[in-house]
């Protein structure tokens, strides 16, 4: 399996017999010439750009997998999910979990590996936001990692945001401690880099590897 970082929380996932395109918006990609499958997880203009559908003037068999806030018009090969549904495609499994902003998150089971994609889910914990909405994000995030935890998770992609100052690293800590994927990829930072390497020093979890990103395509080789 081959990962490669786009930007921001954008990445490609290469297996055996798929090449995978999560949150595609900005960047340098090559597409492969694998079985393709592009995800949007919501329809914020940094997760979502609708020049992912032009990629199909290449690669004609090309599918979507979007979350059902991104409106678009109906065509073939475009699959749109609610959150806490189940898709099988091809002889991929697809599962979609909420977030605690807009959109889905999703568990997929591909070539044998678990990822999962957490596109904006995440721990909000904003300074400015009241005493009463800090407690309602932490009750909802808790609450929504709570419904992954069944699933044995490979690789997991999750917010490191380091707009959220001094609390940007509490989501994926509590992600890794209560899932404890064997590999962690921070996401959700442009070009932020120095926060993948704050993260990994603050987060102690032998249970899971946490991947320090410092460059655009960077290649994650596994």
């Amino acid at each position: 399996m081959k990962i490669e970082y786009i930007y921001h929380s954008g990445f490609c996932i290469e297996t055996d017999n798929y090449f995978l395109v999560f949150d595609y918006y900005k960047g340098d990609i090559n597409l492969s010439n694998k079985k393709t499958i592009a995800f949007s997880s919501h329809g914020h203009a940094d997760h979502f750009n609708p020049a992912i559908f032009q990629w199909s003037k290449t690669q004609p068999d090309i599918s979507y997998v979007l979350s059902s806030d991104i409106k678009i018009e109906p065509s073939i090969n475009t699959y749109m999910m609610e959150p806490y549904e189940l898709l099988n495609l091809f002889d991929i499994t697809i599962k979609s979990f909420g977030s605690t902003d807009l959109g889905l998150s999703f568990l997929v089971k591909v070539d044998g590996k678990t990822i999962f994609f957490a596109g904006d889910l995440n721990w909000w914990y904003w300074d400015d936001d009241s005493e009463a909405e800090k407690q309602l994000m932490e009750k909802a995030f808790k609450e929504e990692i709570g419904k992954i935890k069944s699933d044995d998770i490979d690789i997991a992609f999750f917010p490191v945001d380091s707009r959220l100052k001094e609390n940007f690293y509490i989501g994926g800590e509590y992600f890794i401690q209560e899932l404890r994927p064997k590999l962690f990829i921070p996401m959700h930072f442009g070009d932020d880099f120095k926060t993948t390497t704050y993260f990994k020093q603050k987060v102690n979890c032998s249970a899971s590897k946490i991947i320090e990103i410092y460059k655009r395509n960077q290649i994650i080789d596994l």
